[in-house]
């Protein structure tokens, strides 16, 4: 029987504004900087979109040293980069961008779906590269939600979505850099389930809506405790559901290098944060109008 990992931290997901829009930043929050290679955690939304609210509309970008992920959960979005992808995101998908050297990006709810209405929520993550990974050439990779790996427990009150890494024989089908995991879980009112984490890596549970309880000992409720990182002892972690849930499972092999971070770009020195600005400004991170 593997041991279960012991709780590190517990805490709240706190609403803060960027710019026009409000959302929940658990990572980085006082008291945890990063869980890494996990450096950034956003969960905007659900935000009810419309012809006169659409708060999440990202224009063009850059981003350098690291990957920039969505898990959109409702509604859809319009991805553009500077590669020439073009790719409609809709609930369920995933999108997984590898900013490597220099990537320019947008995104936001299509115009249809603005003018339709309804609501839009997604989880943005910050994924670090290692340094000998940070210039490496930027990539887009883009998983539709029927095709996204899923296990479920034995009375199926738990599916278990496996975006990156592997879970009972089942791999993602996201091509990584680094070694992680990536899990995203819906349950019934009463499901429980037991996942397999390596001993080494760093971890976490998010809680996105509903309540369950974490390792027999605490319980996430969304405006309350929504999110628990774990010590890297145990190779397991377990759940159980007291409402409907939607949850977030993260795993990751540290990377354990000085970080050197300034809006979009993370990097491991001050001079890289710079000469990234200047390339951008040179467009060598490419064009997106």
């Amino acid at each position: 029987m593997k041991t279960l990992k012991t709780i590190q931290k517990k805490v709240g997901s706190p609403l803060v504004n960027m710019g026009p829009i409000r959302l929940r930043q658990p990572i980085p929050t006082d008291g945890i900087e990063n869980v890494d290679p996990f450096i950034l955690l956003h969960h905007y939304g659900p935000y009810a979109i419309s012809e006169f609210n659409n708060p999440f509309d990202l224009g063009p970008h850059p981003h350098r040293g690291f990957e920039p992920i969505t898990l959109l959960f409702k509604g859809e979005q319009l991805h553009r980069d500077s590669l020439g992808n073009e790719m409609l995101v809709q609930a369920g998908d995933v999108q997984w961008t590898t900013a490597g050297r220099g990537i320019i990006h947008a995104e936001g709810p299509t115009k249809e779906f603005v003018k339709k209405g309804g609501e839009l929520e997604g989880i943005q993550l910050w994924l670090n590269l290692p340094a000998e990974k940070k210039m490496m050439s930027a990539n887009y990779q883009h998983v539709k939600s029927d095709d996204i790996p899923v296990v479920v427990n034995e009375d199926k009150s738990v599916e278990l979505k496996i975006v990156a890494g592997e879970q009972q024989t089942s791999n993602g089908l996201i091509q990584t850099q680094t070694d992680v995991n990536v899990f995203t879980a819906k349950t019934s009112a009463s499901g429980r389930m037991r996942i397999e984490i390596p001993k080494t890596h760093q971890s976490l549970i998010y809680l996105l809506e509903g309540e369950i309880i974490v390792n027999n000992e605490v319980t996430l409720e969304k405006g309350v405790i929504q999110m628990v990182t774990f010590n890297q002892d145990g190779s397991a972690i377990e759940f159980e559901a007291t409402k409907e849930s939607t949850l977030l499972i993260l795993s990751g092999e540290p990377i354990n290098e000085k970080v050197a971070q300034y809006g979009p770009y993370v990097m491991n020195t001050q001079t890289e944060i710079m000469e990234a600005m200047r390339d951008y400004q040179m467009g060598k991170m490419g064009y997106l109008y």
